[in-house]
């Protein structure tokens, strides 16, 4: 399993992030009602690296959600690489998507980023309010590290 991990991840990295999110919007296409949609979320939710216990920490706890979120970036250079975990599977569903799309990529990339897909794929339309209100959480949070790491380059 981490082995069919690491080879997506470094599939998606050679791909552009458009062409991450035409993928997913692809794949969404496969399934006619919002059910099998919602069971393909939870497929994907397997897809998540293994999550640090020492990072389910307060800070990384993402405010909003609410199901319990942690979202850990780490950078590497320019690159910033993310891991997240929830205690609810279509939430931990929603942020393998975006992982997929924004891990392992630049900080600039990240911070500019046009997520199209989450309309596309209807994904913002079929949540419960507290849902959406989540994954709308998750995204400024990921964003808001790309924009952080992006500020810290220029001064360096």
């Amino acid at each position: 399993m981490l082995k069919e991990n690491k080879s997506k991840e470094q599939k998606y990295l050679k791909m552009t992030i458009n062409e991450v999110q035409d993928e997913i919007i692809e794949e969404f296409q496969a399934f006619d009602d919002w059910m099998d949609r919602y069971n393909y979320l939870i497929e994907l939710s397997k897809d998540l690296k293994p999550y640090d216990p020492e990072n389910r920490t307060k800070d990384n706890l993402i405010e909003g959600c609410q199901s319990k979120v942690w979202l850990h970036a780490e950078p590497e250079g320019e690159i910033i690489h993310f891991t997240a975990d929830s205690d609810a599977i279509i939430t931990k569903g929603i942020v393998a998507l975006l992982i997929r799309v924004l891990s392992g990529r630049k900080a600039e990339e990240i911070k500019d980023a046009d997520l199209y897909f989450i309309e596309k794929i209807g994904l913002k339309d079929n949540l419960s309010p507290t849902r959406a209100n989540g994954l709308l959480a998750m995204l400024r949070q990921m964003k808001l590290y790309g924009l952080a790491y992006y500020a810290k380059q220029q001064k360096n």
